[in-house]
């Protein structure tokens, strides 16, 4: 065996040289699918996502300027790439939106978007309530737990838990290092640099009555789109009678000035019988 070529063999085997930066994982190159994974997104879920991306409409933010995502693998740690939380629900502030469905993200890639999460939330269900909470410990050699992710990690500035089987709504604001409690009076509270509020709405959506979490603003809560396209159509139906009410008051303007344009003929006629011009009277 050439003696030359053994050498480079194991020098390449005993030092491989460390990839470069270029070659972090991109969201094409990372899972995007649930692996084994408890706390599966059930109908709940999906239909309380579909409402809060549909309310959230900050008036101090363009959409093209919002990620509202559901359930899209969030990756946190560039030293350890396969690492992620999955949120039931988040927002993103100051990334921009894809125009093209080719451009749809897979994943958020923390270290290629540059922009942490401004807002999470979890919708608990039995499997995932204490490690939702921050009840549970990190385990040897285990990735950190969803807490510790939102508030030491990424320390997002608004943590939102929502237990739908006892209407229980819990939030937290990040100060300092830590999350804080956030006083919920009426099961809602409100966010300065949204100019919205969050809060547990009762009413129907997507046909199923129950209690949901929901966006408001100071005229009360924000609309979905098929309450907008009701309030459009009320609004067109208003329009429609407004306008049938001034064309009935114009027409009844020119019936009255019509009947007074023939009295008045009728009077010139007597006055003309009676041997006066109606026209040079003094």
């Amino acid at each position: 065996m050439n003696y030359e070529l053994f050498k480079v063999a194991v020098m390449y085997q005993t030092d491989p040289p460390r990839p470069p930066q270029e070659t972090m994982p991109t969201m094409y190159d990372l899972p995007s699918e649930l692996v084994g994974e408890s706390g599966l997104p059930d109908e709940f879920h999906c239909i309380q996502a579909n409402l809060l991306s549909e309310t959230c409409q900050p008036p101090n933010y363009p959409s093209e300027e919002i990620l509202l995502a559901s359930d899209l693998n969030l990756y946190y740690d560039p030293r350890h790439t396969l690492w992620y939380k999955r949120p039931d629900w988040y927002m993103v502030l100051g990334v921009t939106s894809a125009s093209q469905q080719q451009n749809l993200r897979l994943s958020y890639v923390i270290w290629q978007e540059g922009v942490y999460p401004f807002l999470v939330v979890e919708l608990l269900s039995p499997g995932t309530e204490q490690e939702d909470l921050g009840k549970t410990l990190r385990e040897i050699n285990q990735p950190p737990t969803k807490w510790e992710v939102y508030e030491r990690i990424l320390r997002i500035p608004y943590y939102v838990v929502y237990d739908r089987y006892d209407n229980y709504l819990r939030a937290f604001r990040l100060n300092g290092t830590r999350y804080e409690a956030i006083p919920l009076p009426e099961n809602r509270f409100w966010l300065e640099e949204l100019e919205l509020g969050l809060g547990v709405w009762q009413g129907t959506y997507q046909q199923t009555i129950g209690l949901w979490l929901r966006w408001y603003d100071a005229s009360g809560w924000m609309p979905t789109s098929v309450e907008r396209a009701e309030q459009e159509h009320q609004r067109a139906e208003q329009e429609h009678r407004r306008a049938e009410q001034e064309h009935q008051r114009a027409e009844q303007e020119r019936q009255r000035a019509e009947q007074e344009r023939q009295r008045a003929e009728r009077l010139a006629e007597y006055l003309r019988s009676q041997g006066i011009d109606p026209d040079n009277l003094s």
